[in-house]
């Protein structure tokens, strides 16, 4: 297989998340600067955080993952430093644009933490690594994003055994009847109408309920969580906590969730669904269990080498599992637009 493009660098970009009690507040302004959110709602969710002593997974998982792809492509034969960079946290994209560009690096290719396409799980992305490099200036390496992978089997099959740990963990004189719930993070109705990130979502979760229930006999649901903003703008729904007040109503004794629109432990899973959910589960007699994300997984860490391999070879072999038209390489200048500004 012959080699049709080259790179100096693969970087792996992350929302990133607090470490200490110290950084809590400042992240939580980054995150929600121009938004007019009231202090009084941001000490809200400080506490939130707080009450892990103000941590977040994501940069220890992204950091176990920039450690797992580094040996993934020294076994397939590629001399290729991994950087890590977050757009709220550091390290800042701005800091480790300008050590790429101080080490020599000329190309990069970024792997973006969703596999998703929607303005902020995409588009938004590349908006920041473009002001990164306008930020660093002279010499600032070009970076190149590997595609949407919504369907990668390395995510997919990961997904869905992390799915089958959470059924069995439900007790097993309710776990033949349960009932399976994908959930993502919501987003405006509106912007959901301008991108394919609800149809990418719900084929996820179809392609992981096939792969663990294949005969059909755990029913299931996309959820949606982790809304905010004005609540007089639609959102996606339903909640995951309505639906799951909901399933009681009909009767369901046991729930296994997959955060399916996760691809790395953060801290809105932690609190969402091992904090809110659980509880509302709880409230209404309903048995709950949360499937672990797959980043921690050899296969999630294999996926992006193959998407690495997808931009570097002729002819490359493109994994999928769905029915949906694969994403292009470089997104159309259209594609996940911004939201409108009322």
């Amino acid at each position: 297989m012959t080699q049709a493009n080259s790179y100096d660098a693969l970087l792996l970009v992350s929302f990133g998340g607090p470490e200490t009690q110290d950084q809590v507040i400042p992240f939580l302004e980054r995150i929600s600067h121009g938004r007019k959110i009231p202090e009084s709602r941001l000490a809200e969710v400080a506490e939130r955080y707080n009450q892990f002593d103000g941590v977040s997974p994501i940069n220890e998982r992204m950091r176990s993952l920039s450690s797992t792809v580094s040996a993934e492509l020294e076994t397939r034969g590629h001399d290729l430093p991994v950087f890590w960079g977050n757009r709220n946290a550091p390290p800042f994209l701005t800091d480790v644009v300008a050590d790429l560009r101080d080490t020599g690096v000329k190309r990069v290719l970024a792997w973006i933490a969703s596999p998703y396409s929607s303005y902020p799980s995409c588009r938004q992305y590349r908006e920041d690594l473009d002001a990164a490099r306008q930020s660093v200036g002279s010499g600032s390496p070009v970076i190149d994003r590997v595609r949407p992978h919504h369907d990668h089997p390395g995510l997919i099959e990961t997904a869905a055994d992390r799915l089958t740990e959470a059924l069995a963990q439900l007790p097993s004189d309710r776990r033949a009847g349960a009932h399976l719930l994908f959930s993502a993070h919501s987003i405006p109705v509106s912007m959901a109408e301008t991108c394919a990130y609800e149809e990418q979502i719900v084929d996820a979760a179809q392609l992981v309920s096939q792969i663990v229930d294949p005969k059909g006999r755990h029913p299931w649901d996309v959820v949606w969580q982790s809304r905010s903003g004005s609540p007089q703008t639609p959102w996606l729904e339903p909640d995951i906590g309505d639906r799951i007040t909901e399933l009681s109503t009909f009767g369901t004794q046991a729930i296994a969730t997959s955060p399916i629109g996760f691809a790395i432990e953060n801290f809105e899973i932690k609190w969402d669904l091992d904090i809110e959910a659980a509880n509302r589960a709880q409230e209404v007699g309903i048995a709950f269990a949360r499937a672990q994300t797959a980043d921690n997984d050899p296969r999630f860490a294999s996926m992006l080498v193959d998407l690495y391999e997808e931009r570097i070879f002729d002819n490359p072999s493109r994994r999928s599992l769905g029915a949906l038209d694969l994403r292009p390489d470089i997104c159309p200048k259209n594609c996940c637009p911004a939201p409108t500004k009322s």
